[in-house]
């Protein structure tokens, strides 16, 4: 029971102790991000050494969009049509990314943003690392 009451203790504090997106750190989610790892719920880790693509978003205070682009050696992207609308909502202080295509809906939660990380976490538990894509330009 005693050990019961330390592990509870030990998970509130952890939990409470996670640092929240602020609501004016957002605007940082403009950009390039590049995936970096998926840790799954059992503690593994999935790494992305190389990226064919990244992720571009943009969004501006009510919605946006992310799309898939691929960099190119001359520091410009090659991209399509393809893209999922965005909006973000804030819920209690915790953040959502709320996506949208012709064929599906779904949401991740803004577990960390800075001017070079991304994590996000989805329904199932995943969380995505992802950090700010720098092009490498070869000329």
């Amino acid at each position: 029971m005693k050990q019961l009451f330390y592990s509870l203790l030990f998970l509130i504090v952890l939990i409470s102790c996670q640092e929240k997106v602020a609501p004016d750190a957002i605007s940082k989610i403009n950009g390039y991000w590049e995936i970096q790892k998926v840790q799954l719920p059992d503690g593994q880790e999935k790494e992305y050494s190389i990226n064919e693509t990244v992720d571009y978003i943009e969004w501006n205070d009510e919605k946006g969009f992310r799309k898939k682009v691929k960099p190119q050696f001359d520091g410009k992207f090659l991209t399509n049509d393809e893209f999922e609308t965005i909006q973000i909502k804030d819920s209690s202080g915790i953040f959502q990314i709320h996506y949208k295509t012709d064929f599906a809906q779904w949401s991740e939660e803004i577990v960390s943003l800075s001017d070079s990380i991304l994590v996000l976490k989805n329904k199932q538990n995943l969380y995505y690392h992802y950090k700010r894509f720098k092009p490498i330009s070869i000329q």
